[in-house]
């Protein structure tokens, strides 16, 4: 049986909570459906466990849904160790406050020491919350540190998710 996940992330959230539950199906409904309770106050029932389960995904997908955020950053460097190390150090300083909930980097076949990042947000309020983080500003100074010349952005709204 496939791994699957519920991140709190995804669901509507007054606290922005973080939760992300992995496991067996069973499993993640069970945790999932008493962290609702719990942490949330809602009262388990089907209606409730029904919810959970068309919010769970395969562990192994990038969640992205319709109404969500990404943020195209395209940047050259002669390598990506400087970009790898900013990127962790921010991860790790972050910590609970990150609102991205996954990124890639792509490098460009045709144009060498290009790439583009690409960071998914559940919407643009997440997105906003992640740029006004003091640890984002710092990010962004070792980012121009480490890249040369500027950083290009794109700010994307999601529309539409094909599933392949």
């Amino acid at each position: 049986m496939a791994r699957m996940t519920m991140d709190c992330r995804s669901m509507p959230s007054d606290d922005n909570c973080t939760v992300l539950i992995a496991g067996e199906e069973d499993e993640v409904l069970e945790l999932a459906a008493q962290h609702a309770v719990s942490a949330h106050g809602h009262a388990d029932g089907p209606e409730l466990r029904d919810g959970l389960r068309r919010a769970m995904r395969p562990e192994h997908e990038l969640e992205l849904e319709q109404g969500a955020f990404l943020q195209l950053v395209e940047f050259h460097a002669a390598d990506l160790d400087g970009f790898r190390s900013a990127a962790e150090q921010w991860r790790e300083r972050i910590g609970r406050e990150a609102t991205a909930r996954w990124a890639v980097v792509g490098a460009d076949r045709d144009r060498s020491g290009t790439y583009v990042e690409v960071v998914a947000f559940p919407d643009h309020a997440s997105a906003m919350r992640n740029s006004e983080h003091p640890v984002t500003a710092d990010f962004a100074k070792r980012l121009q540190e480490v890249v040369q010349g500027e950083a290009s952005f794109r700010d994307l709204d999601v529309v539409e998710v094909l599933r392949m």
